[in-house]
């Protein structure tokens, strides 16, 4: 049984909603799994973990500054033990960006940071208009309509493929110490 950490930066709340998905699949493995936001993050003992796991939204194009700097000052520590790393944005719905290697965040993310993940995944969010405060409203309209998405301001539409997140998490349980 290994002792898993995933620290998550969300910014409506999905992110936290794949994380214990994840949770529950890692946890159906015999793993311990700690979820902490980076809010958190020095509350816990790094070193107690034998696995850890980063999960982040983006919101206007740009992944939190809380998990960039979490991950400057841990590379080494996180170089150490088996890690992954997963994104999660609106743009991962289309099929030809919902994948590590297709996905401009997590592509132009991965050249801003020194630490290479061992696991990468990449998920679509989820848009929630009625949610979200009227400038983020508007801002997101505006960004549908440029990419030919959702416009209805009552649209509440979950995009994510939790099969896939299914799987990244018996992946994460299946990671060699």
């Amino acid at each position: 049984m290994a002792k898993i950490l995933i620290l998550y930066a969300s910014t409506d709340g999905h992110t936290i909603k794949i994380c214990e998905r994840l949770q529950q699949v890692i946890e159906q493995q015999g793993h311990q799994v700690t979820l902490v936001s980076v809010n958190d993050e020095f509350q816990v003992d790094l070193q107690t973990f034998d696995k850890i796991v980063i999960g982040a939204s983006i919101r206007y194009g740009k992944h939190s500054p809380g998990i960039t700097g979490f991950i400057n000052r841990n590379k080494r520590l996180l170089d150490s033990k088996p890690n992954a790393f997963f994104s999660v944005n609106i743009v991962a719905r289309k099929p030809e960006k919902n994948q590590p290697d297709t996905n401009p965040y997590l592509l132009k993310f991965l050249k801003q940071i020194a630490w290479r993940p061992r696991e990468l995944a990449v998920f679509a969010g989820k848009l929630d208009y009625p949610k979200y405060r009227f400038f983020d409203r508007l801002m997101i309209r505006l960004i549908m309509f440029i990419t030919g998405g959702p416009t209805d301001p009552k649209a509440v539409i979950d995009f994510t493929d939790w099969r896939q997140v299914e799987a990244f998490g018996r992946l994460i349980g299946a990671m060699p110490l």
